[in-house]
Order: C-alpha cells, then sequence, then structure tokens
C-alpha cells in the first residue's frame, strides 16, 4: 500500500511538471529580440498599460562573464484587470502582473513567449473569473501578434 501511494505521488509530481511546462505560449516573431521588446512597450503604452521593468538577461549574463542568446523579460500589467484576478483567487498574485519573455533560439529565430492565463486559472484554482480571463487571454494574444507580426 505505501508503494502504491508513493507511485501515485510520484506521477502527481510529474504530472504536474509535464502540464507546467506546456502552460506557455509562444509566438515565433518577425524581429529581433529587442525589437520585439520594443514594439511590445510602444503597443502595451499606446493601450494605457503599465511596464515596470525591463530586464536584459543577456545584459545580466555577460556582467559575469556568461554568454546568453539575446533574452528579454517585459513586466507589464493594468490594476484595472489584475485586481479582479486577484480578487478570484489571491494566489494568481504569484504570477502578476504578466510578464512577456522575448528570446533568441539556438537557431536564431527570436520568440515571444507568455504565460497561458488557462494555465494560471487551473494552477489557482480561479473561480468565477471567466470573462476577465477571457479578455486577459485576448489581449495577450494580440500584444504577442502585433510586437511580433511582419511589417
Amino acid at each position: 500500500m505505501r508503494k502504491f501511494l508513493l507511485a501515485i505521488a510520484l506521477f502527481g509530481l510529474l504530472s504536474f511538471n509535464l502540464y507546467a511546462s506546456e502552460g506557455m505560449i509562444s509566438v515565433k516573431s518577425a524581429h529581433s529580440v529587442s525589437v520585439t521588446a520594443d514594439r511590445l512597450e510602444k503597443i502595451l503604452a499606446s493601450k494605457g498599460m503599465t511596464v515596470f521593468k525591463r530586464i536584459d538577461h543577456a545584459a545580466g549574463a555577460a556582467r559575469v562573464g556568461k554568454e546568453l542568446r539575446p533574452t528579454e523579460l517585459v513586466i507589464f500589467g493594468n490594476p484595472k484587470v489584475g485586481t479582479p484576478l486577484m480578487l478570484c483567487s489571491h494566489s494568481i498574485a504569484i504570477d502578476l502582473p504578466q510578464k512577456a519573455l522575448i528570446w533568441e533560439d539556438a537557431g536564431g529565430q527570436a520568440w515571444f513567449s507568455y504565460n497561458d492565463p488557462q494555465y494560471l486559472a487551473l494552477r489557482h484554482n480561479t473561480q468565477g473569473c471567466d470573462a476577465v480571463l477571457n479578455k486577459v487571454a485576448m489581449a495577450l494574444g494580440n500584444f504577442a501578434r502585433a510586437a511580433s507580426a511582419a511589417e
């Protein structure tokens, strides 16, 4: 019985890790990492969103003598949207504000990645926020496509 329970617990942990890795949406960008991040910042500003921070992970790696492909994180949000999500499930605050990871793969292709709002809803057992989650999903998808699209 003890081995059976241990096997179930191990399966649960492995299942969560597999699902967690699938909780991100990635969109191919027609631009470099820095251009995609610049475009995102302009789009967010035009929509009244707040950009809290832009982190250049490659520059940070260089400061410690390491080399990292271009990788930038843009942290942004709007309390009008985030607050209702936190009222549905307070723990979702750990995943807010929103983040966009813009990165270059080994082949030189830039990508725009973000957390899937439906994954966050499952992670935090969010109840009663379907309309807000759908709005967030649509907005994030629009931001990703607009920042990544060829002109």
